[in-house]
């Protein structure tokens, strides 16, 4: 299928404006394939030519204007229009295939209940298997939906309801201007809760069969949506512009939430089926936030192009994590964006594909790699250090400017950039070209000079750059003196200055009495990797727990991460101080987020060697945490599934099989169905459970969920011959829906297996063009990301990754993503040998 290209739109963007979109579904059929028609109205410059696109399984017919169009003249996706008037109508009718990929019209059948359910997923270009469009951003119109559904479904859309004319026909009111990739519905035997605030009215929905879950869980998802619609109203000046706000948890939903107009669907992950922790909350609560930021930043004012996605994603990042603490009682948010959003892009930043935060996206095919951790999290980050540079007062004047001035239109960054300007009063071409035109990251380290005093005589930032991406660029940050007070160190002062060059003299500390640690970029205000003093560090990996914000705790855990990475820390290091510091630790997302990252330290950056002692400690240290944690708090969910993550042992096995069979269970530990699952895991994992008892706890747990969870489990098993079975099926030429795809793949690889897929480090490289050509985009991206064999930390996978980008022919994204998986193996072979200097 052809990409479209960047040239192409703007291109067909000079030649036509739409008007409009009539679209109707059938959904009555076979429940393989249902029926599409849609009329669209649209001017053009007389006698030009152009094309639509559609992916039809069968096209059966096409007229435009006063003559019918032969369906034999699509060209793969491509529908050629040509002979245009000044005033155009084009008729498209289709059968269109439903979809098990969670791209176009998804069709999902519950095993709970039998039920079936659809949702349509439009980005990045799949409106064209649910109906025919000019499928672009810059190309917006209205949107009137028909839907002709079985009479006892629910079906909803971007629009309200208009009218109801017979059972099972629903009838939508005409939306805004939409994007095409912005058109969404869902039908089937929905269980809905509706609510109004403020005169919007608002609905949650998800299948029958978590009617329970959602209900224990509905008035937090409404009180957060609440929140956030007052705040952004309050930041934006400029009221929710798309009538109702619903949001729909659906099944199988490959993306976290998609910003849909008046109907966001989110995946039904979000309806906690058991026990969960504050930082799954939380996370809920983001993803609320960001997809509701959205609603101005990218659906009201939409980007003309896709080298704009950063803008959308970056805005809604730093949005919803900005709503979140201002608006609802997740007010450390910005600490799990360190934790966690912020890693994910310096990991990023670091690989050899890096790119801009603002990037060439050449045609639609380039888009779906750059959903990474720059467009998100580092684009975000640069947001925040603009918002600590111009202040917060300037940036909002300038954002209501340009949602003023371009509302239901399409803009670029430059329009933002000028609105900016203008609500600031500043030059920002300079900090743009700085932060948005140039890739990698900064270190910061400070130089300390100390007198006999106790004082000291000087303190300067030094900033480092990578020597392939030289750029040295200008922060504005804080920095934060902590002394011990009793049992806490508290802040003394904080200075915020403007960091430029290789090094900048910080003159407010000369004669300042040394603090226990001196913290740079206290506060998070700007992106770059962080180093500690000697003093600072020595205090930190004794105290850490100690420091009286959880921000500031970040800060020095993400600087021991960062070590780890750049083989500057022994992974056992970080290991022993995980184990000695982190069960003091009060905020749950610290928790979870450096137990993370201490799993992936033993996982990847230890010698194999020394890495099952690190294992056991690791796990000696999670049991203790949850016997000393309060009864059914989030911290004792936390460790305990940090248990389970690192049992190895005959001893942590059977302590792990009494959980499971209800006897020696902590506490207030609540043994429900997710941390059933995970123990059964483990417990496969290590030999010590078989597929009897995965079919009973199947049997316990017959939904969507058990089976994903259980298919997981299978690929766990530990034996040759089921190692193969789950390669088979995962590279054969029969595709997998995208749930047992994502769920083979989870389990296919272990830290505790590395010698039993060893044959899978090469046959890997053997299937990756074939699966990326046949298979859908996101199934395949997906394959090529999650089956690379990064466990297998060794030469020999780095050499055949060489071997195989060497070789000519492979599409530009694909090669892509081998390359950040070699670019994994060959930094963990680096951190593997900082562990085993340390061993002596």
């Amino acid at each position: 299928m052809p990409s479209l290209t960047r040239v192409e739109a703007t291109a067909r963007a000079a030649l036509i404006t739409v008007e409009s979109y009539q679209v109707d579904l059938d959904l009555t059929g076979d429940g393989e394939s249902f029926r599409s028609a849609v009329t669209i109205r649209f001017r053009a410059t007389p006698g030009a030519e152009t094309f639509a696109e559609v992916k039809p399984r069968k096209l059966l017919g096409v007229r435009l204007n006063d003559r019918d169009l032969d369906p034999a003249v699509l060209d793969d996706n491509r529908l050629p229009l040509t002979g245009l008037a000044a005033e155009n109508t084009l008729t498209v009718s289709a059968e269109m295939a439903y979809s098990n990929t969670g791209e176009g019209l998804h069709r999902f059948v519950d095993p709970a209940d039998g039920e079936t359910y659809l949702y349509a997923m439009s980005f990045l270009d799949d409106v064209q298997r649910i109906f025919a469009a000019f499928d672009q951003p810059d190309l917006k119109a209205p949107v009137t939906l028909s839907v002709t559904a079985p009479p006892e479904w629910i079906v909803a859309a971007n629009g309200p309801v208009a009218a109801r004319p017979a059972p099972g026909r629903w009838e939508f009111a005409p939306t805004a201007p939409l994007a095409t990739y912005f058109v969404t519905l869902i039908a089937g035997p929905w269980h809905v809760r509706r609510d109004e605030h403020d005169g919007i009215p608002l609905g949650i929905y998800c299948r029958r069969s978590l009617a329970a879950h959602l209900d224990a869980d509905a008035e937090e998802i409404f009180t957060v949506t609440r929140q956030c619609l007052d705040r952004f109203h309050q930041l934006f000046a400029e009221r929710y512009p798309f009538g109702k706000y619903d949001q729909a948890f659906v099944p199988e939903f490959n993306a976290g939430a998609m910003e849909n107009p008046g109907l966001v669907t989110l995946r039904d992950d979000y309806v906690f089926r058991s026990a969960v922790t504050d930082t799954q909350r939380e996370l809920r609560a983001t993803t609320i936030a960001h997809e509701m930021a959205h609603m101005w930043f990218g659906d009201l004012v939409t980007m003309r192009w896709w080298d704009d996605l950063w803008l959308n994603e970056s805005f809604a990042e730093w949005a919803s994590h900005w709503c979140n603490v201002h608006a609802t009682r997740f007010t450390d948010a910005w600490t799990r964006f360190l934790t966690v959003r912020k890693n994910w892009g310096y990991r990023q930043d670091q690989l050899s594909s890096t790119h801009p935060v603002y990037c060439d996206i050449p045609d639609v095919d380039a888009v779906e790699v750059n959903f990474d951790g720059i467009t998100y999290a580092k684009g975000a980050s640069v947001i925040k250090q603009l918002v600590a540079y111009v202040g917060i007062d300037a940036f909002v004047a300038g954002l209501r400017s340009y949602f003023a001035k371009h509302a239901w239109s399409n803009a670029t960054f430059s329009d933002l950039l000028g609105a900016l300007e203008e609500g600031s009063g500043k030059d920002l071409r300079g900090f743009a070209a700085q932060w948005l035109e140039t890739a990698q990251v900064n270190t910061l380290r400070p130089e300390v000079v100390v007198g006999p005093d106790g004082s000291y005589e000087s303190v300067a930032v030094l900033q480092e750059a990578p020597a392939d991406h030289p750029t040295l660029r200008t922060h504005r940050l804080g920095i934060g003196l902590y002394d011990r007070d009793g049992d806490r160190l508290v802040r003394r002062q904080f200075i915020e200055l403007t960091v430029d060059g290789a090094r900048t003299e910080v003159p407010e500390l000369a004669g300042v009495r040394v603090p226990d640690v001196l913290l740079l970029n206290d506060e998070d205000l700007t992106y770059a990797k962080l180093r500690l003093d000697e003093r600072s560090m020595a205090t930190v990996v004794r105290h850490v727990s100690d420091l009286d914000n959880p921000l500031a705790r970040a800060l020095c855990w993400a600087a021991a991460w960062d070590m780890v990475r750049d083989a500057e820390l022994p992974a056992r290091d970080l290991v022993a101080m995980v184990c000695d510091g982190l069960p003091a630790e009060r905020d749950v997302n610290l928790v979870t987020g450096v137990l993370a990252q201490a799993r992936s330290a033993l996982t990847f950056y230890a010698t194999p060697q020394w890495a099952p002692t690190g294992w056991a400690r690791l796990a000696a240290t999670a049991q203790a945490a949850v016997a000393l944690a309060e009864p059914g708090s989030g911290h004792q969910l936390a460790w305990a599934r940090s248990f389970v993550a690192a049992a190895r042992s005959a001893d942590e096995l059977a302590v792990l099989r009494g959980w499971l069979d209800g006897t020696a269970v902590p506490d207030g530990l609540e043994v429900g169905i997710d941390l059933r699952w995970r123990i059964l895991q483990a417990l496969v994992a290590g030999g010590a459970s078989d597929e009897a008892a995965i079919e009973a706890e199947l049997d316990r747990d017959r939904t969507a969920g058990g089976e994903r969870q259980a298919a997981m489990a299978r690929a766990l098993v530990p034996t040759p011959e089921a190692k193969a079975e789950v390669w088979r099926r995962l590279t054969g030429t029969e595709p997998l829906p995208n749930w047992l795809q994502r769920a083979m793949l989870g389990g296919f690889y272990h830290p505790a297996q590395v010698e039993l897929t060893a044959p899978y480090a090469t046959r890997y490289f053997e299937v990756l063009d074939r699966i990326w050509a046949t298979r859908d985009s996101e199934v395949a991206q997906e394959f090529v990301e999650a089956a690379y064999p990064a466990y297998h930390v060794t030469e020999e996978t780095a050499s055949a990754s060489d071997a195989w980008l060497a070789e000519a022919g492979h599409p530009a994204p694909l090669r892509r993503l081998v390359a950040e998986g070699r670019d994994a193996v060959v930094r963990a072979l680096r951190g593997r040998a900082c562990d085993a200097a340390a061993a002596g």
